[in-house]
């Protein structure tokens, strides 16, 4: 069969990127596995796999990383059963990371035992993870990650390669310790790489030879699990989905038990589901309850009761733009932003200027005719000259609620946005603010990203305090206001150039942006309330994640988004760049490439005034006659 034309056009790195795709489905054995690239973390979601996206004109160790990645997800979807996973993983906390990163070990272990050349791309792969530096500087055990110590311990053991020079300190910190605790252990694993099963329990004996559970059978019963595994294909998927239900329902309440032997008040699952689920069948026997039960909170007022804990809010920060740099630093900015504004202005004035249109159609002024008092009709000029004493000679603009309108834009401010995604990002936010602002529509937008990498002062304090356990998130916020909604552009136009500054950009956790966000719009007196998420990944916080589960704030975020998509009166919309939020949101669209942003950030907003639940369109009357056609009509 002869290879399909290629565009000539096309880009240097495009056919590398369609082979590596084919060389993923070819691992994971499902041509159905889609392959995407973007500047989000690597991660497989189903059969969709995201891979890092290559440079115009990528180095040797480049392209080494991103075929690592590929390598990795794709043995993902070939030897790792995510029920089999569920089962055998402990709850939430450092048994479930260092259970998680055992079992990573076994899977790229796999594949560099059986192809030589994949073993060389997973090295490189690991190389570039543990190379920035943190990990050669660490000199004592208590800062050293065990779940990565163990990582690199397996994979040493399973294929025999040594950790990387720049983690070698920080395996050895933990080696005497693991071999001396579980040393047999690690023997038996080395035995069972090949079996998903026998190597997670197998992995729960050395979470208990470690401290880090109480028993070794902490999970499903084993004949459960036999049982569970012997179904066929066609067997009986409702059980099996009640069971996959179950399993997750069970992580949260063990959770909140393991908080409440901290001393910490706390609710346990059963309750929280009582409060979603039971108020209208308990609402007689509620009105008789004492507080402080109350049944109707919810995660964004009472986030912990939903299983969510912040360890310290006292560094948090919400903080002006302005506020943040001095004003020769935003002017400086400010003449950059208007330089990149030019080269995009043709594109998305364009774009603009559709949704100017939509507006201004929407919101046509009307009057009120043949009045006793108010503006003076031209259209009855005549008759007042002829007979100056005639009535109903004058016209009242009637009031319209479509300029009750605000509009929110929350944007991601993350590291993976640095570059041309923020630059984008800052334009279109520029050029809708002055848009929305000639329609009547206000308008306010959002920063959200951390005060430092890989924890602040929160985690210095949980240091400090003995590392205690479930910590939740261990990073200070730092939430940046660039337009206040009732603020004019002219007097903000600097303050949004600040997304440009080096060295802003951080890490993000999406669901408390999101919760704060919408705070500010229920506390506006506009009907309608918008609230846009641009963003191009998930939340991701290596310190809170190095300390819970690795889903413990995307399952903070799908909690508020559910939240706000079924019970609030605030419109939900979302963006993501190279990132599929669709799987997040209701109301989501995902776009390739940061230019075609702009598209649809208009494209949304259009569709959103398009809608008959918005603000309707006022008919232009013609006085009596016309009022009395409205009404025959």
């Amino acid at each position: 069969m002869s290879p399909p034309p290629t565009n000539k056009k096309e880009a240097p790195t495009e056919p590398f990127k369609r082979t590596l795709a084919l060389t993923v489905r070819a691992i994971a054995g499902d041509k159905e596995v889609q392959v995407a690239y973007g500047p989000g973390k690597p991660e497989i979601e189903g059969k969709n796999v995201s891979l890092p996206e290559p440079s115009r004109l990528p180095t040797a160790k480049e392209i080494a990383v991103i075929r690592g990645w590929a390598d990795s997800l794709a043995l993902t979807a070939a030897v790792h059963d995510k029920k089999v996973h569920r089962r055998l993983a402990p709850p939430a906390g450092p048994a479930r990371n260092v259970f998680e990163a055992a079992e990573k070990a076994r899977i790229e272990a796999v594949g560099a035992n059986r192809m030589p050349g994949m073993a060389l791309n997973l090295t490189a792969k690991v190389d570039d993870q543990f190379g920035n530096g943190r990990y050669a500087e660490i000199n004592d055990r208590s800062d050293a990650p065990l779940e990565d110590a163990i990582a690199l311990l397996l994979r040493e053991k399973l294929t025999g390669l040594p950790p990387p020079e720049s983690a070698r300190q920080m395996v050895d910190l933990w080696r005497p310790f693991v071999e001396e605790k579980g040393g047999k252990t690690l023997a038996r694993l080395q035995q069972s790489q090949l079996d998903q099963k026998a190597f997670g329990k197998i992995a729960r004996d050395l979470l208990k030879d470690l401290n880090l559970t109480e028993t070794a059978a902490e999970g499903q019963p084993d004949d459960g699990d036999d049982k569970e595994q012997e179904q066929s294909e066609g067997g009986d998927a409702e059980s099996q989905e009640q069971q996959e239900g179950a399993d997750q329902e069970d992580t949260p309440s063990e959770d909140q038990r393991a908080e409440g032997e901290e001393g910490e008040q706390s609710e346990t699952s059963e309750s929280a589901e009582a409060d979603m689920f039971d108020g209208e069948d308990d609402g007689d026997d509620m009105a008789d309850t004492p507080e402080p039960w109350r049944p109707n909170h919810n995660v964004l007022d009472n986030p912990e009761a939903f299983g969510y804990k912040v360890y310290s809010r006292a560094s948090d920060e919400e903080v002006d733009a302005d506020k943040l740099s001095t004003p020769d630093e935003l002017e400086r900015l400010r003449t950059f932003l208007d330089k990149e504004l030019r080269n995009l202005s043709s594109a998305v004035a364009r774009l603009a200027n559709k949704l100017q249109r939509k507006l201004m159609a929407q919101q046509s002024r009307s009057w009120d005719f043949d009045l006793e008092e108010g503006v003076l009709d031209p259209a009855r000029l005549p008759r007042v000259i002829v007979d100056p004493m005639s009535a109903l000679s004058f016209k009242r603009e009637r009031d319209t609620d479509f300029k009750d309108t605000i509009v929110t834009l929350l944007l991601d401010n993350s590291g993976s946005m640095r570059g041309r995604p923020i630059m984008v990002a800052a334009c279109c936010a520029d050029i809708l603010a002055r848009t929305l602002e000639r329609c009547g529509v206000k308008v306010e937008i959002l920063g959200f990203t951390t005060k430092a990498w890989k924890g602040g002062q929160a985690r210095e304090a949980w240091l400090a305090a003995g590392k205690p356990p479930n910590p939740g998130r261990l990073n200070d916020l730092r939430h940046i206001i660039y337009k206040n909604a009732d603020a004019p552009w002219r007097r903000s136009k600097r303050s949004l150039a600040l997304m440009m500054r080096e060295g802003l950009l951080k890490e993000n956790i999406d669901g408390e942006a999101l919760a704060w966000a919408h705070r500010r719009l229920l506390g506006r007196q506009e009907n309608r309330r918008i609230l846009m998420m641009i963003s191009d990944g998930a939340p991701v916080d290596d310190s809170t994640l190095s300390v819970n589960s690795g889903s413990y704030l995307e399952m903070h975020l799908r909690q508020v988004i559910d939240e706000i998509e079924n019970r609030s009166p605030v419109e939900l919309i979302a963006i993501g760049i190279g990132h599929d939020v669709t799987r997040y949101y209701k109301r989501a669209v995902t776009i390739s490439d940061p230019t075609e942003l702009a598209g649809a950030m208009t494209d949304k907003l259009v569709e959103l005034f398009g809608e008959t639940g918005g603000p309707e369109p006022v008919k232009r009357g013609r006085g009596a006659r016309g009022r009395a056609r409205a009404a025959a009509r």
